[in-house]
């Protein structure tokens, strides 16, 4: 079970006293096999608050992919778990700049500090005392300077503001829920109390559009190649329907949506393969991606494009060869081209990637990347050779 702060422990943490504890604890290992010699250095160096300050180093530890500075930051184990990455939510508050914002789930700040940069005035509350503790101190050590109230995100105490929510996905056995009216607070009622408000819910990207009719826009973010989350887009806010948007952590970032063009022909494999940023295919985009690149797709319903130009600064698969898919002609393929080393990629099919490596036994001085999938009803392999093609 995650520890769970006290008011008293996150007062201890913010005070220099307990800054110096965190500071002489930031050296021991906490690793699995260190824990009972490290809680017992923790308990010599720090006394009865062992426990916060421990939990505390170890989710800083953690909470490097998710704020620039968490040696500043305190946490709780959950609250971190669902906190956006910073690069995610400093795009959602650029989407907001301007605007009066509040958010009514801020949990420990994570949205919040951002928010507060872009916004005109923001407001942050949270039903837990803790959690709103742990934002003030957060807010206070990112420079940020919202106006923070302990109120119920369904007890609106603000009016005229864009509402921003991030409800808890998880029931209360800890398992991640799917169901828009076992999030915490409910979707449906957050659209009900704040249905003459412009609104913006975080939520997990495999959230199907369909279960939240009130949303004008859904948006799948990625960073860095992994798809992070989603956003709904109440209709003063949204302009499209769909759209995907791709962040780098150098700064970068594109956007796809629906209202482009999406006309693009199923024909035969060209040059390159191009399997599209997880964010594109998520939010239902592959041909208005493809359109945008002038590609093509191999099969209407599987999300690999093919073209003889791939799109700049992405990852592409140049074809080496490709012919219909067996385990047999596979093998042969590798053996050819003495490709020991070897990348697997599956779209429309039930192939277990790392079983077939396994089985196929690769060896030789090459690598290279296969691509399977199906074309109609025919199961195909590609040989390729990875590339990152220049922007």
């Amino acid at each position: 079970m995650p520890y769970a702060f006290s008011l008293a422990d996150v007062e201890f943490l913010r005070s220099p006293e307990g800054e110096d504890a965190l500071a002489r604890c930031a050296h021991l290992p906490l690793t699995d096999a260190s824990r009972i010699a490290d809680v017992a250095a923790a308990r010599r160096m720090v006394g009865e608050r062992y426990a916060a300050v421990l939990e505390t180093v170890v989710l800083r530890r953690k909470a490097g992919a998710k704020v620039a500075r968490p040696e500043r930051w305190l946490f709780g184990e959950d609250a971190l778990q669902q906190a956006s990455a910073a690069p995610v939510a400093a795009h959602r508050a650029r989407r907001l700049a301007g605007r009066d914002v509040h958010d009514v789930t801020c949990s420990v700040g994570a949205d919040l500090v951002e928010l507060a940069r872009t916004a005109s005035r923001c407001v942050g509350s949270d039903v837990d005392a803790v959690r709103l503790a742990m934002a003030r101190h957060n807010c206070g050590a990112e420079g940020a300077e919202p106006l923070l109230v302990r109120a119920d995100a369904l007890r609106p105490v603000t009016r005229d503001c864009v509402v921003v929510a991030d409800p808890a996905r998880r029931d209360a056995a800890g398992r991640r829920t799917w169901r828009p009216a076992d999030f915490v607070p409910a979707l449906d009622e957050l659209a009900r109390v704040y249905e003459h408000r412009d609104l913006a819910v975080k939520c997990a990207p495999g959230m199907d559009p369909a279960a939240v009719p009130w949303a004008r826009e859904f948006e799948v973010v990625s960073l860095d190649g992994q798809v992070r989350e989603a956003c709904l887009w109440s209709a003063g806010l949204g302009s499209v329907s769909r759209r995907a948007t791709v962040l780098r952590s150098d700064g970068t970032e594109w956007t796809v949506t629906d209202a482009e063009p999406d006309d693009v022909p199923v024909a035969e494999p060209g040059e390159w393969i191009v399997d599209p940023d997880g964010a594109v295919v998520r939010a239902g985009l592959v041909r208005q991606y493809g359109a945008r690149h002038g590609l093509w797709q191999l099969d209407e319903r599987i999300a690999y494009l093919t073209g003889d130009r791939p799109p700049p600064g992405v990852r592409a698969f140049r074809v080496l060869e490709f012919e219909g898919y067996s385990e047999k002609n596979l093998r042969a393929a590798l053996r050819r081209h003495g490709v020991g080393r070897v990348e697997i990629l599956v779209r429309g099919l039930d192939v277990d990637p790392n079983a077939l490596r396994r089985r196929l036994k690769p060896s030789g001085p090459a690598e290279a990347s296969v691509v399977l999938t199906r074309v109609g009803r025919t199961a195909v392999q590609f040989l390729c050779r990875a590339e990152r093609v220049p922007a």
